[in-house]
């Protein structure tokens, strides 16, 4: 298997790409197909490391799964084997896929018990658990740690899940979702103040409601849960990926293309194309799908009081943590500065030091905050051989190489597989000079 990209950068690159379907939203859509005894059938599935692992850890679980097509599957849980989820190979299948820990809502739903292993994934600092156990803990259900294999287990208490009041510590996502798929089958109402109403969420809910649920504060922050006693299937179309969207803004500014981001669903995203535009970057929205015209320079706005532009993360409708890496490295080539402050994760910065050897100009104030100084392309960045250390920081990475002058190595290309389909075939189709090796 190759472990790396070669890159040769400057190529501009033109032409039309049509974005995967969110990764985000498919661990939770699919880990939603436990939830019933009917077929489900899932499209736009997105052909990466970490959604495969899921369909396969739930073919594993007696989960019958037909691959219509690399994007479409069935799904038909009607014969879970719950034996299966304490044994080792469950626990280290488990273990190297964060996205595991989404199963647990419906398992309990359905089952009344779950296993849930300690967070696997990126190297961008503690994910933290608190919130889905905490939500769970208030629906009934009773949890132990077990130190010796890093599992927690978790059960209803007699009677079943019971429906609470919960106001959640911070508006996880993946911790509102798997509250919410636990508590669509609980007795009673529950109601969740301060949950995270993303785009992923609220294609979940509707989702649900579809199969029978009945879910009300879609896309609110205030979710209201009536239980009902079972669900039934359906059919479910998920979203383009709005980070690969973000992505290949960030490229064709970068690397001077002219890009069509076609199919790009529009409405879901939110405030993103306005952050790019905040780089100085032209876009223009047409119809579904999104025009970036060549161009050869972008100037990063200021405040209105002539302060430097400071972009930082926020619960949605703010900007999306995951695309921080790519704004950062865009602004290495901007006329102008700005402040980059990542407040939900404390490492996902710590890849500048490789754009810094590429010749950006970047201050790494603290873990949570960097100032990139805009070169302006005054100078181009420079090859380098470097390392992937978690998905978004990877096509940050590319997307530098691909815009530098001469040959990089991408190490740990793992990374970027796990969030990007077939990323290097795409890229050539646009005239990209990359290749596995």
């Amino acid at each position: 298997m190759s472990s790396a990209f070669e890159v040769r950068g400057g190529n501009r690159l033109k032409g039309e790409i049509v974005p995967q379907g969110a990764k985000n939203e498919a661990l939770q859509i699919i880990s939603a197909v436990l939830l019933t005894a009917d077929k489900v059938t899932i499209s736009n599935i997105p052909d990466i490391v970490d959604v495969n692992l899921l369909i396969e850890l739930l073919g594993d679980m007696g989960v019958k799964t037909n691959r219509i097509s690399r994007d479409t599957c069935e799904f038909q849980a009607d014969q879970i084997n719950l034996p299966y989820l304490e044994s080792a190979e469950f626990k280290k299948k488990s273990g190297r896929l964060r996205g595991s820990v989404m199963i647990a809502g419906p398992l309990l739903a359905r089952f009344g018990k779950a296993y849930i292993p300690k967070p696997g994934g990126d190297k961008i600092g503690r994910r933290r658990l608190d919130t889905h156990i905490i939500g769970f803990e208030k629906l009934g259900v009773q949890f132990v740690y077990d130190n010796d294999d890093n599992y927690f287990r978790l059960e209803a208490g007699d009677g079943g899940l019971k429906g609470a009041y919960m106001l959640l510590d911070e508006p996880s996502v993946t911790g509102t979702a798997n509250i919410v798929m636990a508590a669509v089958m609980a007795n009673g109402t529950t109601t969740i103040y301060n949950a995270a109403c993303e785009p992923y969420l609220q294609q979940l809910c509707k989702m649900l409601n579809s199969m029978g649920a009945n879910i009300n504060g879609i896309g609110s922050n205030l979710l209201t849960i009536q239980g009902v006693s079972s669900l039934k299937g359906c059919s479910h179309a998920m979203l383009p990926d709005m980070i690969e969207i973000g992505s290949f803004i960030g490229l064709a500014a970068m690397t001077r293309s002219e890009i069509t981001i076609k199919n790009a669903g529009v409405e879901h995203l939110g405030i993103i194309p306005e952050k790019f535009r905040q780089l100085g970057i032209n876009l223009e929205i047409r119809g579904n799908d999104i025009y970036i015209p060549e161009q050869d320079s972008y100037e990063i706005q200021t405040f209105l009081d002539g302060s430097i532009l400071t972009i930082s993360d926020h619960p949605w409708p703010g900007f999306t943590p995951d695309l921080l890496s790519i704004v950062l490295v865009v602004a290495t080539q901007a006329k102008g500065s700005v402040m980059i402050h990542q407040k939900m994760f404390e490492s996902r910065l710590f890849f500048v030091d490789k754009l810094i050897d590429m010749g950006a100009q970047i201050v790494l104030c603290d873990p949570h905050r960097a100032v990139v100084i805009g070169l302006g392309r005054q100078h181009a960045l420079r090859g380098i051989t470097m390392s992937s250390p978690d998905i978004r920081a990877g096509v940050s990475l590319l997307i530098a190489a691909l815009s530098a002058e001469g040959k990089s190595t991408i190490q740990n290309i793992e990374q970027i597989d796990r969030g990007y389909q077939y990323i290097d075939e795409r890229l050539r189709k646009l005239g990209a000079d990359i290749k596995r090796i």
